[in-house]
C-alpha cells in the first residue's frame, strides 16, 4: 500500500514557504508533516505536488494507494477513519478532502477537480490543517508535544552532564547530545534534543522546545516555548515561538519571535523582528493570491522568511513581515513588510537578485554544509524566479 501526500489549495495560501516544497514537507513540531504520517503508518510516503517540484519530490504509485491531504496533521481518530476506507472512497469533512483509497489505474488519474465520481465517507472528528504561514508557529507547541510522545514512547533517554540544571521530567536526549552548564525547564512543555545536537554553555531553555539532529545553540542562548530548531542549524540570542526548518543560521544576538524561517536562511548579527505592533492592533501578512495584506487575527506575529533568504547585520523587521525565496536584505532602517522573491536591497530600495549571482552564493552555502547545489535545485529556483516576476515592481 503506497502512501501519497497530495497538495490541495493550501499550497498557494502558504506561499512563499511552499514555492520550494510540497506542503507535506513543511516542518511543524519536531517532524515534517510527511515524517509524522510515516511514523504513524510505519511506512514511507511520496508526494503529489506541482509539476516543477515533482522531480525532487517524486510520486510512487503501487497496486493499492492511499492519498492523504498533505496539509492535514495526523491524529488517531483520523488514522482509524483512513484505515476504514473502502476502494474508491473519499474521506471528507465539510469542504476538506482528507483522503482517498485508489487502485493503481485510478491513482494515475487522481485529480482534485474531478471527485464527484467517488463515494463519500464523512469524518466527524477534529484535525489540524495548515492554511496560512502563521499556522506553523501558531500550532507548533501542540505539535512538539504530539511528536515528543510519538518519538519517545517506550524509549529510554540518554543522560546529560551533571553540569546542567534540569527542571521537571519531560526531557528526552538522543545519543551524541552535548550540553554543559545550561538550564532546561520542562514544567511548561517537553524538551527534545536530537542526535548529535549541542547546547553550549550558559544557555537557558524553556519547553516546549525541539532541537533537531546535528544542530547547535550557541553560548548564552535564551529560548522560550513553542520553538523548533530544525537539523543542521545554528542559533543564538533570544528566540520565542519560532520554527526554523533546517540548514539555517541565526547564530548571534538579536530577537526572533512568532516566526518561521525556511532552509538555507541566514540572519545577520544583532538583527531583530517585531512581533507586536505599537498600537497592539491585529497583524496583517502579505497574501500572494490577492496581492494585498490579509488579516491574521493575531496580535503576535513576526517574520515569515522563505528558503534561501538572508539578511545583513542589524536588520530590523517590522511586525508581520514576509520575505520571499532568495531575497537578500541589508542596510539601515525597516525594509517593507513584503520583500519579494529574489529581491536585493533594503529600506533604501530594491533591485533584482539575478539568478547567476544567487546560484554562485548558493553553491558556496551548500558546500559549507556538505551538500551539492545541483541542477534539480537550479531548475526549481529558475521556475520560481520566472513565476514571481510580477511581484518585483521596484
Amino acid at each position: 500500500m503506497a502512501i501519497i501526500l497530495f497538495d490541495d489549495q493550501s499550497r498557494e495560501s502558504l506561499f512563499p514557504l511552499t514555492f520550494t516544497r510540497p506542503v507535506a514537507d513543511l516542518r511543524i513540531g519536531i517532524l515534517t508533516i510527511s515524517k509524522k504520517w510515516e511514523h504513524y503508518l510505519q511506512q514511507e510516503s511520496s508526494y503529489l505536488t506541482t509539476d516543477y517540484l515533482q522531480v525532487k519530490y517524486p510520486i510512487l504509485i503501487q497496486k493499492q494507494n492511499i492519498f492523504i491531504n498533505g496539509s492535514v496533521l495526523p491524529n488517531q481518530p483520523l488514522l482509524e477513519a483512513i484505515d476504514a476506507l473502502k476502494d474508491a472512497e473519499l474521506l471528507v469533512k465539510d469542504d476538506v478532502v482528507l483522503a482517498i483509497k485508489l487502485a493503481d489505474t485510478d491513482a494515475n488519474a487522481f485529480n482534485l477537480q474531478d471527485l464527484g465520481k467517488y463515494a463519500r465517507a464523512n469524518f466527524d472528528g477534529t484535525f489540524t490543517k495548515l492554511v496560512y504561514p502563521e499556522d506553523i508557529f501558531k500550532y507548533n507547541d501542540q505539535e512538539i508535544r504530539a511528536d515528543f510522545d510519538l518519538l519517545t514512547k517506550n524509549r529510554t533517554s540518554a543522560t546529560l552532564s551533571s553540569t546542567n540544571t534540569i527542571i521537571g521530567e519531560h526531557i528526552f536526549v538522543e545519543e551524541g547530545v552535548e550540553a554543559e552548564c545550561s538550564s532546561f525547564n520542562t514544567k511548561n512543555g517537553p524538551i527534545y534534543l536530537g542526535k548529535n545536537a549541542q547546547v553550549w554553555e550558559g544557555t537557558h531553555i524553556r519547553g516546549s522546545f525541539a532541537l533537531c539532529h546535528d544542530s547547535q545553540v550557541k553560548m548564552g542562548g535564551k529560548i522560550y516555548g513553542g520553538t523548533t530548531i530544525g537539523p543542521y542549524s545554528r542559533v543564538g540570542g533570544e528566540i520565542n515561538n519560532a520554527v526554523i526548518w533546517g540548514r539555517s543560521s541565526k547564530g548571534h544576538d538579536g530577537y526572533l519571535g512568532n516566526s518561521v524561517l525556511g532552509e538555507w536562511c541566514n540572519i545577520g548579527a544583532d538583527s531583530n523582528n517585531s512581533n507586536l505592533k505599537n498600537n497592539y492592533d491585529e497583524v496583517k501578512l502579505w497574501n500572494y493570491n490577492s496581492q494585498r495584506f490579509r488579516k491574521t487575527g493575531l496580535q503576535f506575529c513576526g517574520l515569515i522568511m522563505a528558503d534561501h533568504a538572508k539578511c545583513g547585520i542589524n536588520t530590523m523587521f517590522n511586525t508581520g513581515t514576509v520575505v520571499g525565496v532568495s531575497a537578500n536584505i541589508f542596510g539601515a532602517g525597516f525594509p517593507r513588510n513584503f520583500v519579494p522573491d529574489f529581491a536585493w536591497g533594503g529600506s533604501h530600495g530594491f533591485e533584482v537578485y539575478q539568478l547567476k549571482k544567487m546560484f554562485t552564493t548558493a553553491e558556496e552555502v551548500y558546500k559549507r554544509r556538505g551538500s551539492v547545489f545541483n541542477d534539480v535545485e537550479k531548475d526549481i529556483l529558475t521556475h520560481i524566479f520566472n513565476n514571481t516576476e510580477a511581484y518585483r515592481r521596484f
